[in-house]
C-alpha cells in the first residue's frame, strides 16, 4: 500500500513537472521579412549555403506553419498588399500602402489601417525599420506610412515625421536616398530642413551615427550592410524598459540568383546571431515573406553547386530574361503560392497550419496582450 501511494505520488509529481508553463506575453517583438522568400527559394538557398536541404536556420524552428499572400481582388501580390496584411490584419490591392480595400491606387484614399508599429508607439514602445532596400519601398513603407500608391515615396518618408500615434517611429535605416531626396525637392520640401525641424537628423550613412543619437535616421545610397543597421536598431531599441517593435527586411529577389540566394544565407545567419542575443522568454521572433518568387529547382546533383552554370549563363544573356542553368529555373514574376511563417517565442506557438497572412498580425497582437482597435 505504501509503495503504490509513493508510485502515485511521483507520477502525479512527474505530470505537474512535465506540463507545458502558461505562454508569457511578448515584450518585444522582431519580424524578419524576406522580401520574395518563398519556399523554393529557401531551399536552393539551403543548398546553396550547405551544400544541403533544411539547413537554415530558420527551417529548425519549432513553429512553422503555411501563409497565403493573395491581395484584395487579386491571386498574386505585391509587397505594398502582402506587408499591409502582415502588419494591419487586412487584405487591400497591389500598390496599396497600409490603407484598406476602398482605396483606388494612384487615385483615392481608403481608410488609413493601424500598423503593427503604430500599435507599438501607441503603448510607449520603441519602433524601427530596417531594409536593404529603399526605406520608403513598400515593405518598410507599410510599417510606419499610408498611401494610396506605393510609388509615393516621398511623401511615405515625411510621415515619419507626421505621426499618428505616440511620437512616431523611432529608427529608420534603409536606401533610396537618391529618389527620396529627389522626390521630395520636387515636392518643394527640404527635407533635412523637415527633419531638423522635428529635432532629428538624416544621416547619409550607418557609420555616421553617433552612440548619442537614439532615435536615428540613416538614408545611404547603398545599404547591403543589413547586420550593421540590425545592430544599430536592437542597441538603441532595447534600452527602452517597455519594449520595442522592429522590422527587419532582405530582399530575396532571384533575379539574379547568386544576389538572391546569397541575401537569404546572410540573412538567416543574422538572424541567428540575434536569437542567440535576445531573451527568448519575452521577445517574439517571426520570420515569414511578403511573397513566392518564380524560382523552381529542377535538377542539379550533390556535391556541386546549385548555382553551377550560372556564370557561363549571364554572359550569354540578357540581364532581363528568365535563368535557365542545370539545377534552377527562374522567371521574373511573383507568385501566389503560400509562404513560410516561423516563430519563436512567447505567442510562437499560434503559427501553425494553412492560414491567410493576415493571421500573422493577430498573433503579433495577441504575444503583445493588444486587442485591435485598444
Amino acid at each position: 500500500m505504501f509503495l503504490r501511494r509513493v508510485s502515485l505520488a511521483l507520477l502525479l509529481a512527474c505530470a505537474v513537472y512535465a506540463a507545458p508553463k502558461p505562454h508569457k506575453r511578448a515584450k518585444n517583438v522582431i519580424i524578419f521579412l524576406a522580401d520574395a522568400g518563398g519556399i523554393p527559394t529557401l531551399n536552393a538557398a539551403s543548398w546553396l549555403g550547405y551544400g544541403e536541404p533544411q539547413k537554415l536556420f530558420v527551417q529548425s524552428w519549432p513553429h512553422l506553419g503555411l501563409s497565403d499572400t493573395s491581395p484584395a481582388g487579386g491571386l498574386v501580390t505585391d509587397s505594398a498588399a502582402g506587408m499591409t496584411a502582415i502588419v494591419t490584419g487586412q487584405k487591400t490591392h497591389n500598390g496599396v500602402i497600409s490603407m484598406d480595400a476602398s482605396t483606388v491606387k494612384g487615385k483615392t484614399d481608403g481608410v488609413s489601417l493601424k500598423t503593427l508599429l503604430e500599435y507599438a508607439e501607441e503603448h510607449g514602445l520603441s519602433t524601427g525599420v530596417v531594409s536593404n532596400v529603399s526605406i520608403a519601398d513598400a515593405t518598410p513603407a507599410a510599417c510606419y506610412g499610408h498611401a494610396n500608391d506605393r510609388g509615393k515615396q516621398a511623401e511615405l518618408y515625411q510621415q515619419i515625421f507626421k505621426p499618428r500615434f505616440g511620437d512616431g517611429v523611432d529608427v529608420v535605416l534603409g536606401g533610396g536616398r537618391k529618389k527620396i531626396y529627389g522626390d521630395t525637392k520636387k515636392l518643394g520640401v527640404d527635407l533635412d530642413a523637415e527633419a531638423k525641424a522635428h529635432k532629428r537628423t538624416i544621416y547619409s550613412s550607418v557609420a555616421e551615427i553617433p552612440a548619442s543619437d537614439m532615435r536615428p535616421l540613416a538614408l545611404p545610397e547603398d545599404s547591403e550592410d543589413v547586420p550593421a543597421m540590425a545592430h544599430v536598431a536592437l542597441d538603441r531599441l532595447s534600452k527602452n524598459r517597455k519594449g520595442y517593435f522592429l522590422m527587419i527586411e532582405w530582399d530575396a529577389h532571384t533575379n539574379n540568383p547568386e544576389r538572391g540566394l546569397g541575401n537569404v544565407v546572410n540573412f538567416d545567419k543574422l538572424i541567428r546571431e540575434i536569437a542567440s542575443k535576445v531573451d527568448l522568454r519575452d521577445t517574439l521572433l517571426l520570420f515569414t515573406a511578403d511573397h513566392s518568387f518564380e524560382l523552381r529547382n529542377v535538377g542539379g546533383k550533390r556535391g556541386e553547386s546549385i548555382l553551377k552554370g550560372w556564370e557561363e549563363w549571364r554572359k550569354s544573356h540578357k540581364a532581363d530574361e528568365p535563368v535557365s542553368i542545370p539545377a534552377l529555373r527562374i522567371g521574373r514574376s511573383h507568385t501566389g503560392e503560400e509562404v513560410l511563417a516561423a516563430a519563436m517565442g512567447p505567442g510562437a506557438q499560434r503559427v501553425t497550419g494553412f492560414f491567410p497572412n493576415t493571421h500573422l498580425f493577430d498573433v503579433v497582437m495577441a504575444a503583445y496582450g493588444w486587442k485591435p482597435g485598444k
